[in-house]
């Protein structure tokens, strides 16, 4: 079984509103091992709007559609969907009163225009809206040599959307075959290579028509690894599944750092746990955003000693008593000042790590050979530090310098 998920708005179509609801329904259309194959955004425009929907209908077992379901004149979805089936638009009795209900609950009086909101396309029937005006639209539209389509139209608001599918949508497709698969996805987190070098790695496992499913994409510097299985319990899929992420842990090593939810804060500090060992940090170039993750970590406390932002070699050597030769401007960015960092950050919190990030250098998009970022992380028996061309779009460097220098004290707590 196959949906197709529309969202259905000027607001969306021009970038004004996130819509957040397609995001949501397509988890809940999974849960019940109904995969999605469609997205569709279109905007409020009859003739647009119902071309969606024949094409919806067309190709798609389910289809949920959200928003235009209001008093409005750009309120379409129905006219729409009627234009769509081929059907008139009905007045419904039960629709029309749970409307008027609600004006009356709110002590409003009904707008005449509000009417509209109980006419339905010929053979469809309410979905309850228990704390909302428009109620939703249910239809079976048949389908020339395959299965009828079941067509699910809610509004816009999404506290209504959730309660809505919650209340009727979810138990309705249940009763039509839902919930007897399941899809279960999980994810492989890696950093320290590209996403084109990562794929690589893992020969015919990224190809189309693979069982379970492999996809792979860039977030915010991390590479994410998608396992997706279909089956009839979670338990299967957890099977299928499992010998396919033991190949990629055994092809990528070290490149993979967590699962799921997991980020390189979370594996630094299982590790600190796992060691028994403390960590603390300075930072110059990353501006605090490092000692901010690792704050954030589930299980950090104790094990995260604290951290130091400094914007100025001035600070680092009244708080830090850094020598200020090896913080002169031409130096500061030098592997010997980032070093002394580590090993004074070290000194002063009594941590088992110390983890230093430079001054940034000057950015050149167009330069040949970057300038380099040092890091530095100071242990007992002395500093390790490291150097990385500092290149990378804008817009993320910082982010990926950061877990460049989270991903240093990850390899070296695991002897790398």
């Amino acid at each position: 079984m196959h949906a197709e998920v529309i969202a259905i708005g000027d607001e969306i179509t021009s970038g004004q509103l996130l819509d957040t609801n397609t995001q949501w329904l397509s988890q809940r259309l999974e849960e019940l091992g109904i995969r999605v194959l469609y997205h569709t955004t279109v905007g409020d425009e009859i003739q647009p709007c119902a071309d969606v929907f024949r094409r919806a209908v067309a190709r798609a077992d389910v289809v949920v559609a959200t928003g235009g379901l209001g008093p409005t004149a750009d309120d379409l979805t129905r006219e729409a969907i009627a234009l769509a089936a081929g059907r008139e638009l009905v007045l419904d009795p039960h629709a029309l009163k749970h409307v008027r209900d609600m004006f009356a609950r709110r002590q409003r009086q009904m707008p005449e225009r509000n009417e509209r909101q109980a006419e339905f396309p010929d053979g469809a029937t309410m979905i309850d809206n228990p704390n909302g005006t428009a109620p939703g639209i249910a239809l079976e539209l048949p389908r020339e040599g395959v299965g009828p389509c079941r067509l699910f139209a809610l509004p816009g608001v999404p506290p209504e959307v959730h309660e809505m599918w919650h209340g009727s949508v979810a138990d309705a497709l249940r009763q039509f075959g839902a919930d007897r698969k399941v899809v279960r996805h999980r994810r492989l987190k890696c950093f320290g290579a590209g996403e084109s070098h990562v794929e690589a790695m893992l020969p015919d496992m990224i190809r189309r028509g693979r069982t379970p499913r492999v996809g792979i994409n860039a977030s915010k510097t991390t590479i994410i690894l998608r396992i997706t299985a279909e089956g009839v319990t979670e338990q299967e899929c957890d099977a299928a599944m499992e010998p396919t992420i033991a190949t990629i842990r055994q092809c990528l090593g070290n490149l993979v750092f967590g699962q799921d939810d997991d980020e390189l804060q979370d594996a630094v500090v299982r590790l600190l746990r796992r060691q028994n060992r403390t960590l603390a940090t300075v930072e110059w170039g990353t501006a605090g955003m490092v000692a901010q993750w690792l704050g954030d970590a589930a299980e950090g406390k104790g094990l995260f000693l604290g951290g130091l932002v400094t914007t100025s070699a001035a600070a680092l050597h009244d708080v830090l008593g850094v020598d200020q030769q090896l913080l002169a401007p031409h130096s500061a960015t030098s592997a010997e000042a980032v070093a002394a960092m580590a090993r004074s950050c070290r000194d002063r919190f009594g941590a088992d790590y110390a983890l230093a990030v430079g001054r940034f250098p000057e950015f050149d998009p167009t330069a040949a050979e970057p300038n380099p970022v040092f890091m530095a992380l100071a242990v007992a028996d002395g500093v390790q530090v490291k150097s990385y061309p500092f290149a990378g779009h804008p817009a993320t460097l910082k982010i990926f310098c950061g877990k460049r220098a989270l991903n240093t004290v990850r390899l070296a707590m695991l002897g790398e």
